[in-house]
């Protein structure tokens, strides 16, 4: 299944997913080269979809992943964004990652933080914009961290 297959396939598997929900809406799509964007819009059902840290929300990417890995698309990576969650989530993150950066040039002293991969993936691309920051990540599994300090 070639690139615009994959992404026609995942955007209808996902409206299909839903629809067992009873929430029939139109998925909005795009991809760039490696992760097919997939966006559904605000419902009454937001809550359900995301669930408790957005475990739901991963369930439904993980779920359609698997779908185009059987069968052998093009792109496999998915990313769900439901009525703009992870959006505003990047964006409070990124708030945070500010002030972070900001005390990590305060005091010298590096910063240790346990933020999720998608967390962590935010803060690393924030501080790409700042010159005399790095940030990198320690650790296996859930013990992963991520490690904020000064360039040397």
């Amino acid at each position: 299944m070639n690139k615009d297959e994959s992404i026609r396939f995942a955007t209808k598997y996902l409206e299909d997913l839903l629809s067992f929900f009873g929430i029939n809406v139109a998925v909005w799509s795009t991809a760039d080269d490696e992760v097919i964007q997939l966006s559904v819009p605000s419902t009454s059902m937001n809550s359900l979809l995301i669930g408790k840290n957005a475990d739901n929300l991963r369930a439904l990417q993980y779920i359609v992943s698997q779908a185009l890995v059987s069968r052998s698309a093009e792109i496999t990576r998915v990313n769900v964004d439901i009525a703009d969650y992870k959006r505003q989530r990047a964006e409070r993150i990124e708030e945070k990652a500010e002030g972070w950066i900001k005390r990590v040039r305060q005091t010298g002293e590096p910063m240790t933080l346990d933020l999720n991969a998608a967390d962590r993936r935010i803060v690393h691309k924030f501080a790409e914009d700042y010159s005399d920051i790095e940030t990198h990540s320690e650790g296996e599994g859930r013990e992963r961290k991520l490690i904020i300090s000064k360039k040397s």
